[in-house]
């Protein structure tokens, strides 16, 4: 028989060059692959099976706190998109615009939506009248296009899939309780179904979404030390309703302004699934998140019993509320694992003549690849308790990480070299001025501001570390994607 070829033909090491390692992974994991249509992702079933986990535990958390679906039109007439200024100014470099219909040249230019501020503000202009009408706690789940000059899998392309919450409410109170209760939703997803730690606060004026009056931010850190902003919630204030005359009568049939709010998440999430977690034998994905828990794998099927055995096995832990699959190609034992590595299964089980002869199996675990010997009277409770094990182990990596790779900056000399000689986040003082941002970002060859510090609050005769000034906040930089 000729020789079967290795599953996992080449993964340059994490360590030696990230950027190709991550390319690596996704393409041998086949999450997804470019497009003929340039800037384009197509979404490959082992990618976008990820996605609709993340969307499926993201959904039942936003109806959680009352939020309802809807779907509005992807085209978007420029007249709506002119009456926000700041929305239009702040986007117009990456929008594509349809001015053709058939072979008819368009009386009004489309643009393909960036994002959908405008045509809920449009919607909710002709359909809200008074303050029974309020709130509208709405969200779509779908794609946008922003016409981006270099892409990335999953951390940028020119459409990308994602999910956009719009909000309206009848006070500036309410309106912003909602912008902090999505952050807290975003902050709970992230933490504890990815596995992922993160710093997360208030953006600073110049980092703030276009219109927005406050936008917050949770910032997750890559492997490579680069930050990743995954998800936003933005509170607008009136701005936006304003412009677009969104007006409600209260209980004393007077008028009033209403307050919106925006919040998203989107696909490139995956992305930092793959640069937190991931390690030289590709994804490494957290159970709560993965499509597929475990991976039954007969080891010498060929022989009497074991098969049915490994099959019986698997229908077991189907009905025990497990998400397996069993392996049972004519493929080699050794080419099932690197499979099942690469893809990011979080355990396989092995399971052979001898096992069954001793009435258990063999857990391995991917993130630490320990093999456990479970007994098969006990393998429904205990393959819970390990895969909570790993979602636990997996975030306390991550945590550890992250923690030791903040660090604080007094000086500009002392913020450049720990840029360089370790990665992450560098927390400093700072005055509130975006020319000091702008002078840290050319100083330091990338650094943005990433968000505001809460709990390390300034005092009279702190200093910001760029030009020596009274500091107002101590703020997260960070080189980013």
């Amino acid at each position: 028989m000729a020789k079967e070829k290795k599953f996992v033909q080449a993964i340059t090491s994490r360590d030696e060059d990230f950027a190709q390692w991550y390319t690596d992974v996704v393409r041998e994991a086949k999450l997804c692959d470019y497009s003929s249509v340039k800037g384009c992702l197509n979404y490959l079933p082992n990618g976008y099976a990820i996605w609709e986990k993340i969307q499926a535990d993201l959904d039942k958390r936003f109806k959680e706190t009352g939020v309802e679906n809807v779907y509005l039109p992807m085209l978007i007439p420029e007249n709506l998109l002119q009456k926000e200024s700041d929305h239009i100014e702040g986007f117009a470099p990456e929008v594509a615009w349809v001015t053709k219909g058939g072979l008819e040249t368009l009386q009004e230019p489309m643009c393909i939506r960036p994002t959908s501020e405008t045509l809920f503000c449009d919607l909710w202009a002709r359909t809200v009248q008074s303050y029974r009408d309020l709130p509208k706690v709405w969200n779509q789940w779908c794609s946008v296009l922003r016409w981006e000059k270099t892409t990335r899998p999953f951390l940028r392309s020119r459409e990308f899939l994602w999910q956009e919450g719009h909000t309206i409410h009848a006070t500036y109170e309410e309106a912003e309780q909602r912008t902090l209760t999505m952050l807290r939703v975003y902050q709970e997803l992230i933490r504890d179904s990815l596995a992922i730690p993160f710093v997360s606060g208030p953006k600073t004026e110049s980092e703030k979404f276009a219109g927005a009056q406050d936008t917050y931010t949770v910032e997750a850190l890559m492997h490579d030390g680069k930050a990743l902003q995954s998800a936003t919630s933005h509170f607008f204030g009136n701005a936006f309703p304003d412009a677009f005359d969104i007006k409600y009568l209260d209980k004393n049939n007077e008028l009033h302004s209403v307050y919106e709010t925006s919040w998203g998440l989107s696909t490139r999430i995956i992305g930092a699934l793959i640069m937190v977690h991931g390690d030289d034998s590709g994804l490494v994905l957290p159970p709560r998140i993965a499509p597929v828990q475990t991976r039954v794998i007969p080891i010498a099927q060929h022989k009497e019993g074991v098969l049915e055995k490994a099959n019986e096995l698997t229908e077991r832990l189907k009905k025990a509320g497990y998400s397996v699959k069993i392996d049972d190609s004519e493929k080699s034992p050794g080419w099932k694992f690197s499979e099942q590595e690469m893809l990011g299964i979080p355990t396989r089980i092995e399971i052979g003549p001898k096992d069954i002869e001793q009435n258990q199996v063999v857990v391995v675990r991917r993130d630490t690849r320990e093999k456990i010997v479970v007994s098969l009277d006990e393998i429904e409770t205990k393959l819970g308790e390990i895969l909570e094990t790993i979602q636990k182990d997996m975030y306390d990596r991550a945590k550890a990480f992250l923690d030791s790779h903040i660090d604080f900056a007094e000086t500009m000399d002392e913020m450049n070299e720990k840029f360089n000689t370790k990665r992450g986040f560098i927390k400093a003082k700072w005055c509130g001025s975006a020319e000091c941002e702008d002078e840290i970002k050319a100083a330091t060859g990338g650094a943005t501001t990433r968000c505001i510090c809460k709990e390390n609050q300034v005092k009279d005769g702190d200093t910001c570390i760029f030009c020596g000034k009274q500091a107002k906040h101590v703020v997260y930089f960070g080189k980013a994607y």
